[in-house]
């Protein structure tokens, strides 16, 4: 009777499993000619006067030709010095600082896409930082395989100490779980860090973004995409793709970053992803409720070890799938103790969800 509860967890399994089969499949990018595509890269900012330098400067050494792409920095109502600073870089002409006609993340991106020249936009965020190679990776992707929507991968600058390595674990695990779904045809997530579409599809798609929701503008979008059966959802493996993004400098920002990513899950409509998030959501419970159980009948020892085993087995394979293609294995020695806090992480994030919702 006690082991009953643990079925909870096999959905997760399943899946996961599944996921992980599909990453088996990755083969990384590479080509030979030079791309001639128009990109338009799109960065809506606020308040990122430390953050956007770095950006710029990654993106004035780009390795495409100035003609063909073009930087849009549209100001999202800043009180500090990012519209001088945007403004003020030694550029070229391939630089235009725009201000966002709404409020807003989701507007600014709007506004910078309608005023876009090229037909691929790519978009990043301002903390971020691309390499040399980054728009030339994409364009020629894009060329070769003519998709409507490129997810391609991002990773976090590692932080010293147990908290630094599991927040980079965690990510590197979204990342897993975000390639091994769009590989499948199923993609559940990605990240508006590092996402190309072409104009023509997000226009047609722009009215399905969610606009009351503050956040989730990337995932809305290839849920919508998803909808179509006509669109194409390509996942882009290259190291030359990657861009890399600033850590959360304490455990309460790392907290609150991950509540916003939560609280748009209720607007999700797309059933795979409903369905993953569930079935994650029971898995995690079913491993704290065991432990709970454990302390109160310590005879259940082998019930929970036995949940931990199985719900690990999944989690290590795709996080040693992607720590490896990433070049991190060294943070696999870190799964273990990460495994065990996991849990009651996941429940520190929806409590902070729910407690600071209004703040």
């Amino acid at each position: 009777m006690y082991w009953l509860p643990a079925i909870l967890i096999l959905p997760y399994i399943y899946i996961l499993l599944k996921i992980y089969k599909s990453l088996l499949k990755i083969r990384p990018f590479t080509f030979t000619t030079d791309p001639k595509t128009s990109v338009s890269v799109v960065v809506a900012c606020r308040n990122e006067q430390k953050s956007l330098p770095s950006l710029l400067n990654s993106l004035a050494h780009q390795n495409y030709p100035l003609d063909l792409f073009e930087v849009l920095i549209v100001n999202d109502n800043s009180t500090d010095k990012t519209l001088e600073i945007a403004a003020g870089f030694k550029r070229d002409d391939n630089l235009r600082v725009l201000e966002n006609n709404g409020e807003g993340k989701k507007q600014a991106l709007r506004t910078g896409i309608t005023e876009a020249r090229g037909n691929l936009i790519i978009t990043t965020d301002a903390d971020c930082t691309a390499g040399k190679n980054w728009i030339r990776t994409v364009a020629g992707y894009y060329e070769i395989n003519n998709p409507d929507l490129i997810i391609s991968p991002v990773q976090i600058k590692p932080e010293p100490g147990f908290f630094g390595k599991f927040i980079e674990l965690e990510f590197i695990s979204l990342q897993g779980i975000t390639a091994g779904t769009a590989l499948s045809g199923r993609g559940t997530m990605c990240n508006g860090a590092n996402l190309a579409f072409t104009r023509e599809a997000y226009l047609s798609h722009s009215d399905n973004l969610r606009d009351e929701i503050n956040t989730g503008d990337d995932i809305f979008l290839l849920h919508s995409l998803k909808r179509d059966p006509d669109s194409k959802i390509l996942w882009l493996e290259s190291q030359d793709a990657v861009i890399t993004t600033e850590s959360p400098f304490t455990f309460k920002s790392f907290l609150k970053q991950r509540s916003r990513w939560i609280s748009k899950g209720k607007a999700y409509s797309d059933i795979y992803t409903i369905i993953l998030g569930i079935s994650t959501f029971l898995a995690v419970m079913v491993h704290i409720g065991f432990l709970i159980a454990w302390i109160i009948r310590p005879s259940l020892i082998w019930v929970l070890l036995s949940v931990i085993v199985l719900k690990s087995i999944p989690d290590f394979l795709i996080l040693l799938n992607t720590t490896e293609r990433y070049g991190k294995n060294e943070l696999m020695r870190w799964f273990l103790p990460s495994q065990l806090i996991y849990p009651f992480y996941v429940l520190a994030v929806i409590f902070y969800s729910l407690i600071f919702r209004n703040k």
